[in-house]
């Protein structure tokens, strides 16, 4: 049981429009592993998640699952099985990683971190990511 509330605690876990709206306002860089009920959240970088957050103890990095199946934004993400890490800053996606790729991620959330640091510190531009189909434009 103690291993269920440490991961509650390290994922935020949204389930509908409405909490996914919530989560978008959060400040800092917010990680969301998107999944669909069949297939579940991504349980293999689960430990990596804690270890990250962890060594850098850091207020604005933020983790949550979010199911794509109620949440009308993430319905391109629907009907595949493939883990998808969605990269948030100021309710805006910044990056995307496609697979369970634990180096990539970590590395992807070290820099993220460091560049939504500077937005919110210096005001620098945020360079927003969009998706068109299964193509990443930035």
């Amino acid at each position: 049981m103690a291993g269920k509330k440490k991961e509650a605690s390290l994922q935020t876990s949204v389930t509908n429009q409405e909490q996914w709206e919530e989560m978008l306002t959060t400040k800092g860089l917010t990680v969301v592993d998107v999944y669909q009920q069949w297939c579940g959240p991504c349980r293999a970088v689960v430990s990596l998640l804690r270890k990250i957050k962890n060594e850098l103890s850091d207020d604005l990095l933020h983790f949550a699952t979010a199911e794509a199946d109620n949440i009308d934004a993430l319905e391109k993400y629907r009907g595949k099985c493939e883990p998808t890490f969605l990269f948030f800053g100021g309710g805006e996606l910044v990056a995307v990683l496609r697979g369970a790729n634990a180096p990539m991620l970590q590395r992807m959330i070290v820099e993220e971190l460091a560049k939504e640091k500077l937005v919110l510190v210096q005001g620098s531009g945020r360079k927003v990511v969009t998706l068109i189909s299964t193509c990443i434009v930035g």
